[in-house]
């Protein structure tokens, strides 16, 4: 099969108008001008930017287990519209990919019904619990990406340290959520002047800084690879600094949500999640943080919930927000056309540097290489729609903005899986 790309733009240094070839499922040629024949596939893209495909190191897909909230098939096909062409959901799910039968299957599973690439993580501990032993990552470690108990953070020092000790005897990655549940106390929002004016109990910024500080010394120890999940604190961005200036193996990942968004915004169980929305002076922070370098990557969180269990309101409802669909336009249109950072930077976070830490020959643009590629209209303006979503969930705190930067077609090993019409 052949597609040919006709007069879009890539990005060398500035945006330049190119044609592109991609023949069965790689990246044939890049140059001014292409031939069409009568083999090919011809769409003209009219100026529209050609991106490496998007990369999310951090979903929930909920399938198998609580397939009300979400599907392999519709979080994935939420993916591509959003423009991404790997995903990696974490193992909170039913049964858990803690063995290598379970882990196969699940993977049998992705490939029955995906419409991306769906790279998943194995859990760090059986049956991702605190009372579990480390899982086999020697016979796991070429089936994932990584290992994480995300949802919930390895409360116990010693059991962090025998997994980066495993984690650096095979070469793979921990990836942590990061939060010590003795400094919780109940809470379900960041604890500070919001909290306290409406009554709520809240979380302190500690319960993820202590996590950080006590897992960036255990990897140093170790000489292990170590990924800190959405990271949300200013404590948080300070010790990750440090780790890198020191030449350690951290990287860490932030989400849309604590870039745009504060814990004064809160107003109902759509802006609840964890780790929660913090302070302006956090906000900031991160923000500085991922155009610096000190934090490596975007990633959405993505965490679908049905209607029902959102309605439970601020306390008892379950935390999380979908972020697959909207990611892109509102990194582009709040921090690239402000001109807090550029489009380079955002094709870094987006593509080159989760392509970077997980290992993977994607994140550029080059001939030869896989065509995973994603379409992007920069200059027309649209307003996120929760009912035009194609995840079941509906949970985000962002219907109504109004951004630039959709993606309108989405290249998955030269296959086109989403096409805006």
């Amino acid at each position: 099969m052949k597609i040919l790309l006709k007069n879009g733009k890539i990005l060398k240094k500035e945006l330049i108008t190119v044609d592109m070839l991609i023949v069965d499922n790689v990246i044939k040629e890049i140059s001014d001008y292409i031939e069409e024949d009568d083999d090919s596939v011809v769409y003209n893209l009219d100026g529209l930017f050609i991106a490496p495909g998007f990369i999310d190191m951090h979903v929930h897909l909920r399938e198998p287990g609580f397939e009300h909230k979400e599907t392999i098939k519709t979080g994935s096909l939420a993916a591509a519209r959003g423009g991404y062409t790997t995903i990696c959901p974490m193992p909170n799910v039913s049964p858990v990919p803690d063995t290598l039968e379970k882990v196969e299957k699940y993977i049998d599973l992705i490939e029955e019904t995906a419409v991306v690439r769906v790279l998943p993580y194995a859990s760090i501990t059986t049956q991702a619990s605190e009372q579990g032993s480390v899982v086999d990552m020697k016979s796991l470690r070429d089936k994932v990406c990584g290992f994480s108990n995300d949802g919930v953070g390895i409360q116990t020092a010693k059991l962090m340290y025998e997994a980066m000790q495993e984690a650096n005897k095979y070469e793979t990655l921990i990836a942590a959520h990061c939060e010590d549940e003795s400094l919780l106390f109940e809470g379900y929002v960041h604890r500070g002047l919001k909290s306290e004016k409406a009554g709520w109990k809240g979380i302190t910024s500690l319960s993820e800084s202590t996590q950080i500080a006590r897992d960036v010394l255990i990897a140093e120890e170790t000489n292990s690879k170590y990924h800190i999940c959405h990271i949300s604190t200013k404590e948080g961005v300070r010790i990750v600094k440090d780790a890198k200036q020191r030449g350690l193996k951290v990287t860490c990942e932030v989400t849309p949500h604590h870039l745009l968004l504060v814990d004064n915004d809160v107003e109902n169980s759509n802006f609840k999640m964890n780790p929660p929305l913090r302070g302006v002076d956090d906000k900031y922070s991160l923000i500085k943080a991922l155009v610096d370098g000190t934090i490596d990557v975007i990633a959405t969180d993505h965490a679908p919930h049905a209607d029902f269990e959102k309605e439970l309101g601020i306390d008892k409802s379950p935390f999380g927000i979908v972020g697959l669909e909207t990611a892109f336009p509102l990194i582009y249109t709040y921090l690239v056309r402000t001109n807090m950072a550029s489009l380079e930077d955002a094709m870094k976070w987006f593509s080159y540097n989760p392509a970077k830490i997980l290992n993977l020959e994607a994140g550029r643009l080059r001939e030869g290489r896989i065509a995973d590629l994603t379409i992007i209209d920069l200059y027309n303006k649209k307003r996120i729609s929760s009912d035009e979503f194609y995840s079941k969930g509906k949970n985000t705190p962002f219907n109504g903005w109004e951004c630039y930067g959709w993606p309108v077609m989405t290249i998955v090993d030269g296959n086109v899986v989403y096409k805006d019409e």
